[in-house]
């Protein structure tokens, strides 16, 4: 079980775009495995993109799994969604921005996607609510956006104070 580092905001490496994957070999599964072991270690995580962790070199893969008996493993390698249908307006959070900031971001209300799973066999599916929030929050991690990316300035000022103050604090 090998647990690995999650990049907190605003590390300059959560804005680099993840490289697609070429290759399932035993260093690619192993690499998914301990982003499993990762996830599986964090309280109340529902998934987890590679470009969040402390990889050398980010990857598109993302692992999910919001159950709560944290056995219904869904690894998305070189996910993209083909499709996008109607809107929602909800509350996301994320690993990689402490403090509790929670924001309502838009997103598509469902999607469908196409991607490759930890074998390198092709999938593709339609998904709605969390699920499809999940996804189209981990795809934008791999594309070097995170989600307080889409709130307004404003309200981006406001988390980056709050983060400060939350960082002053803990060095007292």
């Amino acid at each position: 079980m090998s647990i690995i580092e999650i990049i907190q905001y605003p590390d300059p490496r959560l804005k680099l775009t993840a490289t697609p994957v070429d290759s399932f070999d035993d260093d690619t599964k192993k690499m998914i495995d301990d982003m499993f072991d990762t996830h599986y270690d964090q309280k109340n995580c529902a998934a987890l993109a590679h470009s969040q962790m402390a990889f050398n070199t980010p990857k598109r893969i993302t692992v999910i799994d919001f159950s709560e008996e944290k056995n219904d493993p869904l690894c998305l390698v070189n996910p993209e969604i083909i499709s996008k249908e109607g809107d929602t307006y909800t509350d996301e959070g994320c690993m990689s921005v402490p403090g509790g900031i929670i924001e309502k971001v838009h997103r598509a209300e469902i999607i469908t996607v196409r991607a490759l799973d930890k074998m390198g066999k092709p999938m593709e599916f339609k998904v709605d609510g969390f699920l499809a929030k999940c996804i189209q929050h981990e795809l934008d991690h791999l594309n070097g956006v995170l989600f307080i990316d889409h709130i307004s300035e404003l309200k981006r000022q406001k988390a980056d104070k709050r983060l400060n103050k939350l960082k002053r604090q803990e060095r007292l």
